[in-house]
């Protein structure tokens, strides 16, 4: 091939463009969207119990597998897979049916994707002019998959084994994963920590330890991310409290190894101080690219049934933003309030 063939364009800027943004299309998710998430990213979503984190990733996981658009109508969603590790063992899907149906039937109405103050909850709720459409519901369901973890042991076995799973269900509908929800990757840390050593998959000649475990962890989804290439999004529980700097993980982490040791010192270097003692392992944070912090407040908000409704606090970790959202969760999707 000559060097003036090589030049030839085969698509426009505009083209290539929408091209990209429809094979990694961004997220942007309240309360997520201040920062355009894409695939390879990896979001951690940090708070105490309860503070709506499950609630956001079932919403990422709906506008994931939710059409852009179907016969005429505009669904706002990115139309690819969407796989969920349960590691709480809490999930409910008929929860989640029921937010799906009401995403569907919310588009369908011709609803605003924006909510104020003044919008009523019954609006949405009983929006029944035209019922979803049973076809577009279990379209979307089948691109929803799920797994449930309980143990490491498992978790471990389903991250060494996910790659020819998601190759399998890429074959089956014809897209990819978009993006892999973890709730919650602290499940069975204190478990985990309690227990000196454990056999991986009843192999008794081979032991795990807490750090190795985290350890085996991040190097997996390291790997399937450079075959796959996903959006990770985790939720982590913490307790708040006084400020501590994320070196303070480090002292709870005396016996690790050296590499590990200097790897934390390349992550917390900036000595970031957060409202909560971090008690997961250097090496996990170390695979984070974004934080942000959810919780209550102590305040409800009222609508315009005179109702009321819980509302949350998010802000940005890392990258650090000097600004806090305060928003609601409904049936409908999570909305900022102004």
């Amino acid at each position: 091939m000559g060097s003036k063939a090589w030049l030839v364009e085969d698509e426009s800027a505009r083209e290539m463009l929408d091209r990209v943004l429809t094979e990694r299309p961004f997220l942007l998710l309240p309360p997520l969207h201040r920062v355009p998430l894409r695939v390879g990213n990896i979001v951690e979503i940090v708070g105490p119990s309860p503070s709506a984190k499950t609630h956001i990733l079932i919403q990422a996981a709906i506008t994931c597998i939710l059409p852009r658009q179907w016969k005429g109508v505009n669904y706002g969603g990115l139309g690819h897979l969407a796989m969920f590790l349960d590691l709480d063992c809490r999930f409910d899907i008929s929860r989640f049916s029921d937010l799906l149906n009401h995403r569907i039937m919310e588009a369908a109405n011709g609803s605003s994707s924006e909510v104020d103050c003044q919008i009523k909850e019954s609006e949405a709720q009983n929006a029944t002019t035209k019922p979803y459409n049973e076809e577009l519901f279990a379209s979307c369901m089948r691109r929803f998959l799920y797994i449930r973890c309980y143990d490491s042991s498992e978790f471990l076995a389903t991250l060494k084994t996910l790659h020819y799973r998601l190759q399998k269900e890429r074959e089956t509908h014809g897209v990819n994963v978009h993006v892999l929800l973890i709730d919650s990757i602290g499940a069975f840390h204190w478990i985990d920590r309690g227990s000196s050593s454990f056999s991986l998959e009843g192999d008794t000649r081979k032991s795990l330890h807490l750090q190795s475990v985290t350890e085996t962890v991040v190097q997996e989804i390291r790997k399937l991310l450079l075959v796959h290439p996903m959006l990770v999004m985790a939720t982590k529980a913490a307790v708040l409290g006084n400020r501590y700097s994320m070196n303070d993980s480090k002292r709870n982490y005396r016996t690790w190894s050296a590499k590990d040791n200097l790897h934390s010192r390349n992550v917390t270097s900036s000595d970031q101080q957060v409202p909560y003692r971090e008690y997961m392992p250097a090496v996990w944070q170390s695979l984070i690219t974004h934080r942000i912090l959810v919780r209550t407040t102590d305040a409800d908000f009222v609508n315009g049934e005179h109702q009321n409704v819980s509302t949350y606090l998010s802000e940005w970790l890392l990258p650090p933003l000097n600004s806090v959202d305060k928003f609601i969760v409904r049936d409908t999707g999570v909305f900022v309030l102004s």
